[in-house]
């Protein structure tokens, strides 16, 4: 069952921008979909997604609350990760998938025709399994990457990339050597330099799908430091196989099962008194 999501903090109309469509944009660039720090949420409703025939994702419908983080668990292809996708629309960026249903961001269905799928990424950042530094950029200019696609010069842009990596945790440990490739950093420094990356360009939302799973204790310890830091600003919806993590980084999780979502709560109740009992099997080691 799924909760139900909380009054956005500091939510007015001036704080949302609408996606924009393709049809109606102008030769010039349209600006980044700007948000305030109360981010909006995500209403995901009757979601259906297919790999070919395969039908992989059975009428979802979910509430990822604003400014809060939501665990998504579940065993090895319960669809989790293909949910996560659909979010920001990439999931049919491979061959012969499809989604159907709608994805709210705020009141903005992201799968309304003629919504710019550019636009809808950049409000709805991710963050990989395995950590993903332009290999061939200085740390610095893989920060700046996107903020450069959005015109950012000059001042403004150093600005902005010092913000991001403190944003991330990272400035002290890098702030001398910026000029350095990012792929030289260790895999917990390559995670939080694509999390900086992710943040630069002041997306609504962030995915992140098992950021953790190639990183060591202490790598992970500071990435979930950092997840606690960033809901005060971002949404943050992470995929993840470790029930400890889930435990204790997310205010909700919800738990997946062929394609289904069998049970959506805050997360002491999911981990101690869940509802179904398909859910307290998997969280308690019984399957999965």
């Amino acid at each position: 069952m799924d909760e139900q999501r909380p009054a956005d903090p500091g939510s007015s109309s001036a704080a949302r921008a609408p996606l924009p469509s393709r049809a109606g944009q102008a030769a010039t660039a349209q600006p980044p979909v700007e948000v305030q720090r109360a981010a909006p949420g995500i209403s995901v409703r009757g979601l259906e997604a297919y790999y070919g025939d395969n039908h992989a994702i059975k009428d979802v419908s979910i509430e990822y609350a604003a400014n809060r983080v939501t665990a998504m668990i579940g065993p090895s292809g319960c669809g989790k990760s293909t949910v996560l996708r659909c979010l920001n629309r990439m999931h049919e960026e491979i061959p012969k998938a499809r989604a159907e249903g709608k994805v709210l961001l705020d009141d903005a269905d992201i799968y309304a025709p003629g919504v710019d799928v550019v636009a809808v990424r950049r409000a709805i950042g991710m963050v990989f399994q395995k950590p993903n530094p332009f290999p061939t950029m200085s740390i610095f200019d893989n920060v700046a990457a996107g903020l450069k696609l959005n015109g950012v010069k000059g001042v403004d842009l150093k600005e902005r990339v010092e913000e991001s990596l403190r944003g991330a945790g990272l400035w002290e440990e890098v702030k001398d050597r910026l000029d350095r490739p990012g792929i030289g950093l260790s895999g917990g420094q390559q995670q939080r330099l694509c999390i900086a990356r992710t943040i630069a360009v002041q997306p609504a939302v962030i995915l992140m799908d098992e950021p953790c799973s190639a990183l060591d204790p202490i790598a992970t310890l500071k990435v979930e430091e950092l997840i606690e830091d960033l809901k005060a600003r971002f949404t943050i919806i992470i995929v993840t196989h470790n029930m400890q993590q889930a435990a204790r980084v997310a205010d909700t999780t919800a738990f997946f099962l062929l394609g289904e979502l069998i049970e959506h709560a805050p997360t002491e109740k999911v981990f101690t008194t869940p509802s179904d009992e398909r859910t307290e099997q998997y969280v308690t080691g019984k399957f999965g």
